[in-house]
């Protein structure tokens, strides 16, 4: 019953988002099994990622209201359930894997926590899940200091703008960073870098993942994730629930990305690099900022950039000392424009993965 009921887990978290594919070594189960007491698990399977109220839920499933009641609110409490509370009833929902049961680990991810995720995306099939799903997750936006004044760029494709018209703004840890760094592989960089909007964001601060800050303290930390070389990564939706800076060491989606021949093609995007070679003095500056390995010094010791891995985000750009780099945007047939909301996005996440 046990190896059957997880394995049912496993299948149901795989239809969500960006999926979460069973592997070879059998890792994912161990994860699961960590997380989940046979109870939660068979309860999880039984919900759909939707709100509902325990008394709909005892009333589906017949169960006693109270006791059912009691432990949704202790799986939210742990992570394994999105809650959202109100004054009459609190209501809860199935969460995908990513984002969801892995960042509800924010506050309680312990070393064998990390090292099971560590095995995990050494993965092929995690790679596929994220290569596949990455234009429907997240998208790099461009660092606004690296486009140029004169250029009109839609509010979804602006950090800034994005933050200002969130309303309540929660700062919350990078959790790829910190399971890097619990298993020794830490890049040192930004760590308080993640934002969650509307009610995700109400979520984190009930579960004092994250702290409320304003749109000023914002722009602070996307100003240091710009300097430290971070990927700007709200979600794909125009309205999205949060916002990540990513980086190429830690960032899941980053890393399996890199691993892709053409990452270009996978993402959306609407921007690319373009080096003025009679600019470039091959300084190498570039290099290390590129999370893509995009760019490469030439025969002439010169930069040369391979626009099948330029993924668009700026950082070239903005520290180049030559000034030999721009952002040029697309032509417009090339254009792409994110779902306007986080159920399109869904919808359009299922279509990239064939369930729809």
């Amino acid at each position: 019953m046990s190896q059957e009921l997880y394995a049912r887990l496993q299948k149901q978290l795989d239809r969500y988002s960006i999926g979460f594919p069973a592997t070879e070594s059998g890792v994912e189960q161990a994860i699961l099994r960590k997380l989940f007491s046979e109870a939660d698990a068979e309860l999880f399977t039984r919900l759909a990622p939707r709100l509902e109220s325990p008394a709909e839920v005892a009333a589906r499933l017949g169960r006693d209201e109270a006791e059912l009641a009691r432990q949704m609110d202790g799986m939210a409490e742990r992570g394994l359930l999105f809650r959202r509370r109100a004054p009459e009833s609190s209501r809860y929902a199935a969460i995908p894997f990513i984002h969801g049961l892995f960042e509800f680990q924010l506050k309680d991810l312990d070393p064998e926590l990390a090292g099971l995720m560590e095995s995990y995306v050494q993965e092929r099939n995690f790679d596929r899940a994220m290569q596949t799903s990455a234009a429907a997750f997240l998208r790099p936006i461009p660092v606004q200091r690296a486009v140029p004044v004169e250029h009109h760029v839609a509010s979804f494709e602006d950090a800034a703008a994005i933050l200002r018209q969130a309303g309540q703004i929660v700062l919350a840890e990078c959790i790829c960073r910190k399971q890097k760094q619990a298993v020794g592989k830490g890049c040192g960089k930004v760590m308080e870098a993640c934002f969650m909007f509307g009610s995700m964001g109400q979520y984190y601060l009930d579960r004092n993942m994250g702290r409320r800050i304003s749109v000023e303290e914002g722009l602070e930390v996307l100003a240091k994730a710009a300097e430290s070389g971070l990927v700007t990564q709200p979600g794909t939706a125009q309205n999205p629930a949060g916002m990540c800076n990513c980086c190429g060491d830690c960032c899941g989606v980053l890393g399996s990305l890199r691993k892709h021949p053409k990452p270009a093609l996978m993402v959306m995007s609407n921007h690319y690099a373009e080096l003025d070679r009679e600019l470039c003095t091959g300084c190498e500056t570039c290099l290390e900022r590129c999370q893509m390995d995009a760019i490469a010094i030439g025969g002439e010791g010169l930069a040369a950039i391979n626009l099948d891995r330029c993924i668009g985000c700026g950082l070239c750009v903005t520290t180049c000392p030559a000034e030999a780099i721009t952002l040029k945007s697309k032509p417009e047939a090339r254009r792409q424009e994110p779902p306007k909301t986080s159920a399109e996005q869904m919808r359009y996440m299922a279509q990239r993965r064939g369930l729809i």
